[in-house]
């Protein structure tokens, strides 16, 4: 895989269960990419370790006054000095394609799971740590992966060259053989500490990261209430506690890198103190001497990459546990015994969809919507309200739902279906839609039945101000406004201009159920009753369920519906409910428990005076 290659076609099923079983699983699907840069790798630290054999080979030369000899040393060098050359040059290519395409793996399969997840995902992982993992872990997972073949590659010609140097010169040859290996293994019982010091800081940067990102989207909110200091202050812990973290885990990888240079400069001592001893005893060559202490000098550069791959293995562990965390979450709990070879087949075993026409049916609180009707659903509680859109649209609610309570269609479970038969089928615009940045052409450029145009559906949801506002921030030249720019998430527009434009999204689609949470809570009465009756006219004949308190809304609705404490309590017509339900009116009406006390005792009066006028005339009439 080429970094022009990228996309990935299918990125793949990951392996969840861990964060070090997904970095292995990634690893596993770069083996041509690793495989190439080992190599390189190779070349590059073999050229390297070479040049002290090919130095010492000269010393002997001039020595010797050998010019034939000392010609073809030159050669030599000149050739390992291509080889260190181009073997960097392509190592260094290698290893940031397997960083980039790895990152890009990773950021494929958390898109896929966003989209397989909807907004349920920020219900079961909070945003800031979705924002983490999307952003600082992919890069963190991504040097992981690269740095495993330059690792490998290091370590290999550390083993070739102690080896070599045991053939070329014994005697000292022996004591690198010894040190090297020392030398690589002497910070192994630090590693589990800084680990775990570099684990906590992830821990608390990914916490502090989580709760800039929920302060950020609730900034106005705050600002209303006056909360910004309070938040700003937990902020201002959080950070000092990320700081005070990062200052552990940098103590204890300063001790690693202290000691990686501490112990190198004692072994290049040993060596030249016992190699000048040996040559003077005439057990030693002069350029055996300068061959051997020019290849531990050498050496400690692949050896700095032992440090790498302690320090890149660290960092990235908790970042891939985040990913994995993310990735293994499901539509269904009952998938979460589904084994990767199922999964491959879910989409053959997925259900059959069913024939078009049929009700929606919600086992677990009774809801009922018929085919074609335009049905209201009132529920006292917003929270339970939004729960329940997200159900109906094949989301478990994730609140200790009995197996098999899955939403019908038609007799169907949703949560049987394939994914996307299932999001083509029922699609639900939730409380807080959001707007991608581009034009409105492009906004309404989704999969939809043809049968409902951009025009039709904007019209419907009333945005015909919405189309002037934009026309009038649109630069020179544009004179349609399907071709003016919305800015990212439509931050220039009004809160009910937004939620329109999201509506006519939805109407765009024509799916067979459409279901809408609170869709005109932002906007005035009169644009509302005019919303009213578009979406009436406009999904004729095709089922939509509407969850508001909006008595404009409801009036309109063929059937309404009031859930209390999780299941039906009530149904029929507004009208019909708001005369004969007390806790359907109180929803409605937002009444309070002292206002229907009072209405109760003057229906009960006017009963009274009702009888009474009604017995007299009896008593005139005798």
């Amino acid at each position: 895989m080429q970094i022009s290659d990228l996309p990935y076609p299918d990125p793949g099923v990951p392996d969840a269960r861990s964060g070090p079983r997904f970095l292995w699983w990634l690893g596993r699907g770069q083996l041509g990419g690793q495989a190439k840069s080992l190599s390189w790798g190779l070349l590059h630290f073999g050229g390297v370790a070479g040049l002290p054999y090919a130095v010492g080979l000269g010393v002997d030369a001039a020595v010797n006054r050998d010019g034939a000899r000392l010609l073809w040393v030159g050669g030599l060098i000149a050739l390992l000095g291509a080889a260190i050359s181009l073997g960097d040059a392509m190592l260094h290519r290698t290893a940031v394609t397997n960083w980039i395409t790895a990152a890009a793996r990773v950021q494929q399969l958390l898109a896929r799971k966003t989209a397989e997840l909807g907004s349920a995902l920020t219900r079961r992982v909070a945003a800031g740590e979705v924002v983490a993992v999307s952003t600082g872990d992919v890069e963190k997972i991504g040097w992981f992966v690269e740095a495993v073949s330059r690792f490998l590659a290091a370590a290999l010609t550390l083993v070739i060259g102690c080896v070599a140097l045991l053939f070329y010169a014994p005697t000292i040859g022996v004591v690198v053989a010894i040190g090297m290996p020392v030398l690589a293994l002497a910070v192994l019982p630090l590693l589990p500490r800084a680990t775990q010091r570099a684990d906590i800081q992830r821990e608390k940067a990914g916490k502090a990261t989580e709760l800039a990102s929920d302060t950020v989207a609730g900034l106005r909110v705050l600002r209303g209430i006056g909360g910004e200091e309070l938040f700003l202050s937990r902020y201002r812990e959080a950070s000092q506690e990320v700081r005070r973290a990062a200052v552990r885990s940098a103590r204890m990888w300063a001790l690693i890198s202290a000691i990686q240079v501490l112990l190198p400069g004692a072994l290049l001592i040993t060596v030249v103190w016992y190699g000048s001893a040996l040559v003077l005893e005439g057990r030693l060559d002069v350029g055996e001497l300068v061959a051997a202490f020019s290849a531990v000098a050498t050496m400690l550069y692949p050896l700095r990459h032992f440090e790498e791959i302690a320090m890149a293995y660290s960092f990235s562990r908790p970042s891939a546990k985040r990913a994995a965390r993310v990735l293994s979450l499901t539509r269904t709990d009952a998938d979460l015994t589904e084994s990767d070879a199922d999964a491959d087949n879910a989409a053959d075993n997925a259900a059959q969809a069913p024939a078009p026409g049929g009700d929606l049916y919600d086992p677990q609180t009774g809801l009922l919507v018929p085919a074609g009707r335009f049905t209201a659903v009132v529920c006292g509680d917003p929270d339970l309200a939004g729960r329940l859109a997200e159900r109906l649209g094949g989301h478990p609610m994730d609140d200790g739902a009995a197996a098999g309570s899955s939403v019908l269609l038609g007799g169907v479970a949703l949560d049987e279906l394939a994914l996307d038969t299932a999001r083509t089928l029922v699609l639900v615009q939730d409380k807080d839609p959001v707007l991608l940045s581009g034009t409105l052409r492009e906004l309404f450029d989704v999969p939809a039945s043809g049968t409902v145009t951009p025009r039709a559906a904007l019209a419907a949801a009333q945005c015909t101000d919405v189309l002037d506002a934009l026309l009038q921030s649109a630069p020179d030249g544009v004179s349609d406004p399907m071709d003016a720019r919305i800015t990212e998430r439509g931050r220039s527009l009004s809160g009910g201009q937004r939620q329109r434009l999201a509506l006519a999204r939805s109407l765009v689609t024509d799916p067979e159920v459409l279901v809408l949470d609170e869709p005109t809570s932002a906007v005035d009465s009169h644009t509302e009753a005019r919303i009213a009756d578009g979406i009436a006219a406009l999904r004729a004949g095709r089922t939509t369920v509407v969850l508001a308190s909006s008595p404009l809304l409801l009036d309109h609705a063929d059937r309404v519906v009031l859930i209390h404490e999780g299941t039906v309590a009530a149904s029929g017509t507004h009208r019909e409910l708001l005369h004969g339900e007390p806790l359907y009116r109180a929803v409605v009406t937002r009444e309070t428990e002292e206002e229907q006390r009072l209405a109760g005792l003057e229906s009960v009066l006017n009963e009274s005076v009702l009888n009474e006028s009604v017995l007299t005339e009896i008593e005139e009439s005798a």
